[in-house]
């Protein structure tokens, strides 16, 4: 199995963290934009797009500022997760993807972030 490599991605966001944090950690928030359909059992959430589902643990998380999750058959060191970061100074909210991409995904699973962060921004009417 090829060790993946990490991929930190920051998008500019108009929402507040806590209207952002919703649509980051919740299972109506997240079928939104980021899969068809989410379901949350204890710390496990069950994603599911078309036919596909693949479900991922809750590791860490902090109301209003981040949620990291883990594939089940994921390797143990590997995640992926939404920060939200806010800059004191001008109160800009970005929100910073951490995500394990094989290295020639890499690209493509840029231009994946992308375009589910468009549907997020979409979502928020930011």
């Amino acid at each position: 199995m090829t060790k993946k490599k990490k991929i930190r991605l920051e998008f500019p966001i108009k929402a507040s963290p806590s209207l952002l944090y919703n649509y980051l950690s919740t299972p109506s928030g997240l079928s939104q934009w980021f899969a068809d359909d989410v379901d949350i059992y204890n710390n496990f959430y069950k994603f599911k797009w078309g036919k596909d589902e693949q479900v991922a643990e809750v590791v860490k998380k902090t109301a209003n500022k981040s949620i990291r999750f883990r594939w089940r058959d994921g390797a143990e060191d590997e995640y992926f997760e939404f920060e939200i970061i806010q800059d004191e100074l001008t109160d800009d909210v970005a929100l910073v993807v951490t995500d394990y991409v094989d290295s020639i995904d890499e690209k493509n699973a840029g231009q994946l972030w992308d375009s589910q962060v468009h549907e997020l921004k979409m979502s928020l009417g930011a």
